[in-house]
């Protein structure tokens, strides 16, 4: 059986901001707008309110998923957050879809400026322009400065993403980053992994249905809001017996781990059992890894790349369904 390691071991900092380049924003306008998307993504988007914002994806019509993104609402429109390197295949892809509707997107990805904050500290300096910051996960608060939205905790460290208009974020940048340490994109990468939120990227699109990487424990899918792309599929998934697959987090001893590096049982290493969704190198050395895998194998059997490097197994930050065998680690 595979070594049990404590997430303390391999940290994040507890406080810190980053510019986080790596993502794109499509802008979707019109009064049917939320409609459209509604029609479209794994989540409800019609009765978002504007004070929460919500995980989502966006499936082939087999179910597999095509990109994963955060959501929101803002002054009539709705915002799209996606991975920079998919952001013009699904706006394209969703633009296709909208016909007659009343609805135009943009992609806005040059006039905004995605910051990521950690840590209660970092706040602290933020309630200048924030001063009633949100409070629980999900929760955004929007005003003339921009989006304030609590992500949930990496590590026990809080977690939140101000977005902002460039020519404004630009300016202050400089203020910020004299009084708070910054960071680098690997680092809220990492962030992102030990908090268990996964992010599609262009090696693994269409590799995983939703239950796949657990998207739908983490508030990404709504089965009981409708057709949308792959929607029987995701629902055929949800309510016929155990998902044989799971993601689950893990450190490497490589830094040469990407998305859709493929791993293997010790026992069987001509045969994949899994694959990775995100990784992240971690200060401390190695990589962490957000890791898809077939049910049966985790915490039964050493797991490891295709280079012999081991996979160590890390408790989740949130429950694991009893899939994944009584013996899992606590979360």
């Amino acid at each position: 059986m595979p070594t049990l390691s404590s997430p303390a071991a391999h940290h994040i900092p507890a406080s810190g901001i980053a510019r986080l380049t790596q993502f794109g924003l499509i802008e979707v306008s019109g009064e049917e707008a939320a409609t459209f998307l509604h029609g479209q993504l794994t989540n409800e988007i019609k009765t978002l309110a504007e004070s929460h914002a919500c995980l989502a994806g966006y499936c082939s019509p087999k179910g597999r998923l095509l990109a994963t993104m955060l959501v929101w609402k803002n002054a009539g429109t709705v915002l799209l957050q996606t991975p920079l390197e998919l952001q013009e295949m699904l706006q394209k892809r969703l633009q296709m879809y909208i016909m007659r509707s009343k609805v135009k997107l943009a992609n806005i990805s040059a006039h905004r400026v995605v910051l990521g904050i950690l840590g209660t500290k970092t706040l602290a300096y933020i309630t200048e322009w924030f001063p009633v910051p949100p409070t629980s996960f999900y929760e955004s608060v929007s005003n003339q400065h921009g989006t304030l939205i609590r992500l949930p905790d990496s590590d026990g460290i809080a977690r939140y993403q101000w977005l902002a208009e460039k020519e404004w974020a630009e300016q202050i940048w400089s203020a910020l980053s004299a009084n708070i340490p910054t960071l680098t994109e690997q680092i809220w990468a990492l962030s992102d992994i030990h908090a268990g939120i996964p992010h599609v990227t262009l090696a693994t699109q269409e590799k995983f249905v939703p239950q796949m990487i657990n998207y739908e424990l983490i508030g990404g899918v709504n089965f009981k809001k409708g057709c949308y792309p792959g929607q029987e599929i995701v629902a055929r998934t949800h309510y016929l017996g155990k998902q044989k697959r799971r993601m689950v987090l893990s450190h490497i001893d490589s830094i040469n781990v990407t998305s859709a590096t493929e791993v293997f049982t010790a026992d069987d290493p001509g045969q994949p059992c899994g694959m990775v969704v995100n990784a992240a190198r971690n200060p401390a050395g190695g990589s962490d890894c957000l890791i898809e895998i077939k049910t049966e194998f985790y915490n039964q059997v050493t797991v490891q790349l295709g280079s012999g490097e081991q996979c160590q197994w890390l408790a989740m930050p949130y429950p694991l369904p009893v899939e994944l065998t009584d013996d899992q680690p606590a979360s």
